[in-house]
């Protein structure tokens, strides 16, 4: 990569790990906006309406492997929502994201949005739990 020059300021500087996950999230971003006409703005509240995107896929029987990137997308976007309100962190280990909370908790946003495909999860709820002070 030709990434040889310095950030401007320290708020550009992400960790490499952040790398995939801001891309898949935004990608999901677009894609909603695009074929849903849904517009997601890196709110909490945004979560509300991916948590009911990924309740539509489930209830009309996609298979898992079929809708595998966009529920990768849907929880790195996510994942991106609590780095930004929380102050958070991507991390990334053999292929696997996180975020992590200046508390030093772990949070698998991805992992996630497939709990919510299963009917098992909320990409909201998850945020909520991460942004609580403590």
């Amino acid at each position: 990569t030709a990434a040889t020059a310095g950030p401007t300021s320290r708020q550009e500087t992400r960790p490499a790990a952040a790398a995939k996950p801001v891309r898949w999230a935004a990608d999901a971003a677009t894609a909603l906006r695009e074929g849903a006409r849904l517009r997601l703005d890196y709110t909490a509240q945004s979560l509300w309406r991916v948590d009911r995107v990924i309740d539509g896929i489930r209830r009309e029987g996609a298979p898992y492997a079929a809708v595998e990137t966009v529920l990768r997308g849907l929880g790195a976007y996510a994942g991106e929502v609590i780095v930004r309100q929380a102050g958070g962190e991507w991390w990334a280990t053999g292929g696997d994201h996180w975020v992590r909370t200046p508390d030093g908790r772990l949070w698998d946003p991805i992992d996630e949005a497939r709990r919510c495909f299963t009917g098992d999860g909320s990409l909201r709820l998850l945020c909520r739990d991460a942004t609580a002070d403590g």
